[in-house]
């Protein structure tokens, strides 16, 4: 049953986390996710078989750990007005829809915490806190196809723009090998990131 919530909580996080993209996208002058119906929170327009199904599965069961994505929402970079810094923003929206929420429910749980909610509300707003820490310190990973990634690009000098393509082409493997081999380098932060809002220890 906790996996089932947790993977729930995994689901929605992800999906704010693409909508977010696509309405910042909008913001900036490209209306494309909203032509495709991609502005919604229901959880079947954003699905990805791979990265909300299989890969939360194994990470669970075989490195004890919850990360996924969802389909990507997508947008034309031609169409944004900033071209120089439009993309990035873009991308930038994913991470902070995730920040934000670990924000709040970390809040409710350091002005609340046992005295107002129940023993299960409290391990389901943890779950929160600490699965929107993760995803947002993951999508911020420089590999692509995540967030990251085009953040950097957008910091590169241009000169540097044509590894790009070669980049994205092995980006899937990157992060395969990244999340199984270079992840626990990236626990201690998100472990003092929930810490430091919800003001008690990891569960």
């Amino acid at each position: 049953m906790e996996f089932i919530f947790v993977i729930a909580i995994l689901v929605m996080s992800v999906v704010i986390h693409e909508v977010s993209h696509g309405y910042a996208a909008l913001a900036l002058g490209d209306p494309t996710a909203k032509y495709q119906g991609r502005l919604t929170l229901n959880p079947i327009s954003h699905l990805d078989p791979i990265g909300s199904f299989l890969v939360p599965l194994l990470g669970y069961f075989v490195g004890g750990f919850i990360i996924g994505w969802a389909k990507p929402v997508p947008f034309n970079p031609y169409n944004l007005r900033n071209q120089k810094w439009g993309e990035a923003l873009v991308a930038i929206a994913g991470p902070l829809s995730n920040i934000a929420l670990a924000i709040i429910f970390g809040l409710v749980i350091r002005f609340t915490g046992q005295t107002l909610m129940s023993q299960t509300f409290l391990s389901l707003a943890e779950y929160v806190v600490f699965i929107n820490i993760t995803l947002a310190v993951f999508n911020l990973v420089p590999i692509p196809p995540l967030d990251g990634s085009k953040i950097l690009f957008a910091i590169l000098p241009y000169k540097w723009q044509n590894l790009r393509q070669s980049f994205e082409i092995s980006g899937f493997i990157f992060i395969l090998i990244f999340i199984f081999f270079f992840w626990h380098f990236l626990t201690p932060i998100i472990y003092w990131v929930f810490t430091f809002l919800v003001n008690q220890s990891v569960f």
